[in-house]
């Protein structure tokens, strides 16, 4: 049988790795890292192609046999952060009565993206109280062209309304355009014009770098399909980030996360990347990582991804000192500095070495240490040589070094110190686990973890370097992901489509959710997600009068012709008992096709008093967390039955004084529905009706969160 093979791509700051998965045998069968190419004329896409080509030369991996391609990419990231952008020419739209309130709104003057970077702008307003004619248009376009604009941005006032006059400028420019309704549906026309302004600026090095991997690819007698990791950690096709490339902003962070939650099943916890040079930080709550709006170099946008908060220090984060002790760690690493870890080195190649400091890079402080030996070799102190040299990194890691190198390489900077290895050791960890604590434990906070379910998921090549040390600071349990230096390659590869649209509304009905809902749907089936494997849900801000509809599924390519994929009953229940924490009480609620719906009945103490609850958990059939409510009512039955006993649900609740409506969700097996958005009663109600009214399935089931 021939394989079915995946690959996923990470391009990272230093090293772009790749793997290759056999999606009928569930295992990953190669995988190989080459540096990231970021002097490369056609950037680190280069590096994409090399990775590609040297997996499918290692493992024998013939073209016909992949049937995927996923690649996450710093592309964006890195043209912000060097101002690496294009001059950007912006239409601000409005009627002549309102120009100079339009005006203030849209005229994005240069963003400062790093200091003395910056995206450029120029700018022309454009009554549309008028009649739009083809001269006036390209008028403008012609004067934005003669001031050096490479690409356009159309912004009118309630454009995402009625789009069709943003429509008809964009379709009159000779150079690539955007507008600020393809971006959000959204109210508020600064921050829509600002997100579009910096989507724009990346644009044509997004085009190139679309057209050159793809290109690249087909060149090689590869037909499959080609995709790319987005930062709400959904993948999307080369086709929208030709002309939304803002959404992949932190797509690197999102990629480890996807492949945590893939191989690693949390409830609620901390993954915890560690890299060479920084470590990523993202809290997973109900079994589904936080997402924010991205804010891009003190600018906020309406691009929403995940809450990724960056520490400058990993495993390769170089030591620092004053002479008489260890006062810092990083934020520069033995990879920017160019030299070898000291704990990789022959324990002959340190003998005789010595203290000296030095300048990382030109304009850095000189107080960063390494060891110089008498042949003139230079080898760096990192926290992996700290955690080598203290044996706390275990057999066949990734990170694991020698320890009679490390120790040796510890006891030099030691002796000068006049301190011990151990101590010298524990110093750096220390130092570096305070500063991921200084991120960790805010956001334990900010997102009211329970730290008694709370666990440290591990990922990254440094992983058992620094997580084990920070779990145990907080007294938390921790896992280190399995292939942990190359799980946000596998996340890549095993992403699911996740698709997201919003709309400015101050009062929702029924129609509004299905409206976006099919809007939503359409757009994932359109990226390739199988039907049944959708799930959508809905969410409103009411502080924020937004309402957000989510769709999300499994690449199409996901489902084989045989289950290995899939859970059983048996491993599903394992599953659950693991997530819920227990190993007695938990029990299946009943059988539904896709899904494994488990409850268990748990105590909790209040004062002198005890209340029972049950928490409820929803897998997919193939052990996804799709839902996790710590208190919830659950029946099911025909759909005419399911939404009589919600009606009946929701008067006792006002009966008992319930002015808001609780979260309801329904399932029918195929697709998971949520309408938390909706926090009046009737308005619950005639939604739930409406939808099972239209529900195939004859048996469905409501999940109801209680106080």
């Amino acid at each position: 049988m021939q394989r079915r093979i995946r690959v996923g791509i990470d391009v990272g700051g230093t090293f772009t790795k790749a793997v290759a998965i056999d999606m009928l045998q569930g295992k990953i069968i190669g995988k190989t890292t080459v540096p990231t190419t970021h002097s490369s004329s056609e950037g680190v896409s280069t590096g994409i192609i090399h990775a590609l080509g040297s997996l499918m030369k290692s493992h024998a991996i013939e073209n016909s046999e992949i049937e995927l391609i996923s690649h996450s990419t710093t592309q964006a990231v890195n043209a912000l952060l060097e101002g690496d952008t294009a001059k950007v020419g912006i239409v601000g739209m409005g009627v002549g009565l309102e120009k100079s309130n339009v005006v203030k709104r849209t005229n994005v003057k240069n963003v400062e993206l790093a200091p003395n970077k910056y995206l450029r702008t120029c700018y022309r307003f454009l009554d549309t109280s008028k009649y739009l004619d083809d001269s006036l248009v390209q008028k403008i376009m012609s004067e934005l062209s003669s001031e050096g604009a490479e690409v356009i941005v159309v912004s009118e006032a309630y454009g995402v309304d009625d789009p069709s006059n943003e429509q008809f400028v964009m379709s009159k420019s000779d150079v690539p355009a955007t507008a600020g309704h393809e971006l959000t549906g959204i109210y508020g026309l600064e921050i829509r014009t600002l997100t579009a302004a910096i989507n724009a600026g990346i644009l044509p090095k997004a085009i190139a770098t679309a057209r050159f991997v793809e290109s690249a690819v087909r060149n090689q007698g590869i037909s499959a399909p080609v995709l790319i990791m987005k930062g709400d950690g959904g993948v999307t096709d080369m086709k929208t980030f030709q002309s939304k490339p803002i959404i992949t902003v932190l797509s690197g962070p999102a990629a480890s996360v996807a492949g945590a939650l893939l191989h690693l099943r949390v409830i609620d916890g901390v993954f915890i990347e560690v890299g060479g040079t920084s470590t990523n930080v993202c809290v997973i709550k109900d079994g589904k990582p936080e997402v924010r709006y991205v804010t891009i170099m003190q600018h906020p946008t309406c691009i929403r991804s995940l809450d990724v908060r960056v520490a400058g220090v990993a495993g390769g984060s170089l030591v620092r000192w004053s002479g008489r002790k260890i006062t810092d760690v990083g934020p520069r690493s033995a990879h920017i500095a160019g030299l070898p870890y000291s704990c990789f080195a022959l324990p002959e190649d340190l003998e005789g070495g010595q203290i000296i400091t030095f300048m990382p890079r030109e304009g850095d402080p000189i107080d960063y240490v390494a060891i110089e030996t008498g042949g003139g070799k230079r080898f760096a102190i990192t926290n992996t040589c700290a955690a080598n040299a203290l044996g706390m990194v275990p057999p066949g890691d990734y990170a694991r070094s020698s320890e009679v190198s490390a120790k040796l390489a510890l006891s030099i900077l030691a002796a000068r110190l006049g301190t011990t290895m151990e101590a010298a050791a524990s110093s750096i960890l220390e130092i570096s686990a305070k500063k991921i604590l200084e991120i960790v434990e805010p956001m334990i906070k900010e997102y009211k973890l329970k730290k008694e379910r709370a666990v440290f998921v591990g990922g990254g090549g440094g992983a058992s370097v620094l997580v084990p040390y920070v779990a145990r600071k907080l007294q938390l349990q921790h896992k280190i992901a399995e292939h942990a230096e190359v799980i946000s390659s596998i996340g890549v590869a095993a992403a699911m489509i996740h698709e997201e649209v919003e709309k400015t509304v101050t009062n929702p009905v029924p129609e509004d959710i299905t409206e976006l809902a099919e809007e939503v749907k359409k757009a994932a089936l359109d990226r390739g997600a199988l039907p049944e494997s959708i799930t959508i849900q809905s969410e409103y801000v009411s502080e924020r009068s937004v309402l957000r509809v989510t769709a999300t599924g499994n690449v199409s390519l996901d489902i084989g012709t045989t289950n290995a994929q899939e859970i059983n009953e048996e491993e599903a229940h394992v599953l659950a008992c693991e997530l819920f924490g227990i190993n007695n009480g938990v029990q299946r609620i009943f059988d539904m096709k896709n899904y494994h719906i488990f409850a268990c009945e748990m105590s909790k103490k209040k004062l002198f008093l005890k209340s029972r609850k049950q928490p409820v958990l929803v897998l997919d059939k193939y052990g996804r967390v799709r839902l996790s409510v710590d208190n919830a009512a659950i029946f099911n039955g025909s759909p005419e039955d399911v939404a009589d006993r919600v009606d009946v649900l929701l008067r006792q609740h006002r009966a008992d004084g319930g002015d808001l409506a609780p979260q309801v969700h329904i399932l029918d097996g195929i697709k998971l529905m949520d309408f938390s958005s909706l926090t009046a009663p009737e308005q619950l109600a005639r939604a739930v009706r409406d939808e099972l009214k239209r529900a195939a399935a004859k048996q469905v089931a409501a999940i109801v969160r209680l106080g």
